[in-house]
């Protein structure tokens, strides 16, 4: 295995510009990920990463192609061939027939307007369906219900063997671009700046029969809508390209809160602000969401905000925490974040509690939208006042991990087994806690040793 020891802030992109990205020397105590394997195979950008079980995760990009590997070895498992252009959408999905083992499968969808189910067990296509007008951008599986759904410009309902159970009427050329399931059979799907709930019902008589109904439409986001993530059965979550989170309740589908000043460094001024003639959408756009249940984790532009749900604000947040737009970002188990970054970098926050002093300002958070810009002192004082009694926290940069020469998609974490990243240089990396791999290597040797002496002794 390839050992890398990982360090260095990245430079200046130019003499005239700086940087305002924070940077990590080369000893970086708290990032375990010093060793490095990479994984070669596919010819085109990798863009998705899907986890099959504790060990075993596919990749697919642009070449069409999807791989099946081993995450503890790096070994490739299978390759998958039947796309014919890039793949648009995969995701996981195991089988729960009573009357057959439990079987691992995966859907993927390319824009060669095909929809495969493979079997991860031996990588061969279980079936394959060719009758969609146009591109599936996404694909999602409601387990409970053992059904899939693709969206495109209808939105499908699918059993495991690739019946068509129902769809919708055609909703627009753009498509639905994300879809995610809420409680009693709903589904939210993104169209554009709408957001549409769906109902499925299954047929009383016994019968195959399946329906799909609107039954609402939501247009509260100005912009179209760029990232949509369930944070458990009360609650869900949806980010535009112009920087607006919206938290909804998902029995209901009501607006309960929402934020918009991401980018504006004068609703947060415990962040050093940055001269720039104006804000870009590109800078603005959320570009993905994930949650904790108390939190969620937003990638916003170059940067990466921490909501509380329960606050109703923002509690923490690095505006630059990349030199480039953040694609990607996940929370781990130890109050750890990563990020990764279309600069190629993945990097390790902690999110720490600031210790105040008495005599410190005390910052205002995000969520003030509705009293910003009013001459109304009462207010303010209550909301320092309630400000005073709440924790501040801050992102610190534990951990940068560069090994990739170009944009790094997305990533998985496997727990001890490392963290998979995948990019647009068409290579995978598996990051490897040093420690843990060397101990491993020294008590196979031992074990090596040992049965070697056991053979010497016999003969």
């Amino acid at each position: 295995m390839l050992r890398w020891l990982i360090g260095g802030g990245r430079e200046p992109q130019g003499l005239a510009e700086k940087s305002s990205v924070q940077t990590i020397g080369e000893e970086q105590t708290q990032n375990p990920y010093t060793e490095l394997l990479v994984l070669k195979g596919h010819q085109d950008i990798v863009r998705f990463l899907v986890q099959i079980d504790d060990y075993r995760f596919a990749s697919a990009g642009d070449d069409g192609i999807i791989f099946l590997w081993n995450a503890q070895t790096g070994e490739k498992l299978y390759e998958l061939h039947g796309h014919t252009h890039k793949i648009t959408a995969i995701a996981p999905f195991s089988s729960s027939d009573v009357t057959e083992e439990k079987t691992d499968l995966i859907i993927s969808a390319s824009a060669d307007r095909t929809v495969i189910v493979w079997d991860c067990a031996n990588g061969r296509q279980v079936q394959k369906v060719s009758c969609f007008h146009s591109t599936v951008k996404c694909l999602t599986v409601l387990q409970r219900l053992n059904v899939w759904l693709s969206g495109g410009s209808d939105l499908c309902v699918w059993n495991q063997k690739l019946d068509l159970l129902c769809k919708t009427s055609h909703l627009t050329d753009a498509g639905i671009s994300a879809l995610v399931e809420l409680p009693k059979n709903c589904i939210a799907a993104a169209v554009g700046k709408e957001l549409i709930i769906f109902r499925l019902s299954a047929s009383n008589n016994g019968s195959e029969g399946w329906s799909i109904l609107e039954v609402k439409r939501l247009v509260d986001h100005q912009d179209n809508i760029s990232s949509l993530v369930s944070v458990n059965d009360l609650t869900f979550v949806t980010g535009s390209h112009i920087g607006e989170l919206i938290v909804w309740d998902a029995l209901d589908w009501t607006k309960q809160a929402s934020e918009c000043n991401f980018w504006d460094s004068s609703v947060h001024p415990d962040v050093q602000p940055e001269i720039k003639l104006s804000q870009s959408p590109h800078e603005t756009s959320v570009q993905h969401l994930t949650s904790d249940e108390q939190c969620v984790f937003a990638a916003v532009g170059k940067g990466i905000y921490v909501y509380n749900l329960q606050m109703k604000r923002v509690i923490a947040c690095q505006r630059t925490a990349h030199d480039s737009s953040v694609l990607h970002i996940e929370k781990l188990p130890n109050r750890q974040l990563i990020s990764c970054s279309e600069d190629g970098s993945v990097r390790i926050w902690e999110l720490r509690e600031k210790q105040q002093l008495p005599a410190e300002p005390v910052p205002t958070g995000f969520f003030n939208m509705w009293g910003f810009g009013r001459a109304n002192k009462q207010a303010n004082q209550a909301a320092k006042k309630m400000h005073e009694n709440t924790p501040v926290y801050f992102l610190e940069l534990v951990g940068d991990l560069i090994g990739h020469s170009s944009a790094v998609q997305m990533f998985l974490y496997f727990g001890e087994l490392g963290l998979a990243t995948c990019s647009a240089d068409h290579l995978i990396i598996l990051w490897k806690d040093g420690e843990r791999e060397s101990s491993l290597r020294s008590l196979t040797l031992f074990k090596k040793l040992a049965q070697s002496g056991d053979l010497q002794l016999r003969l």
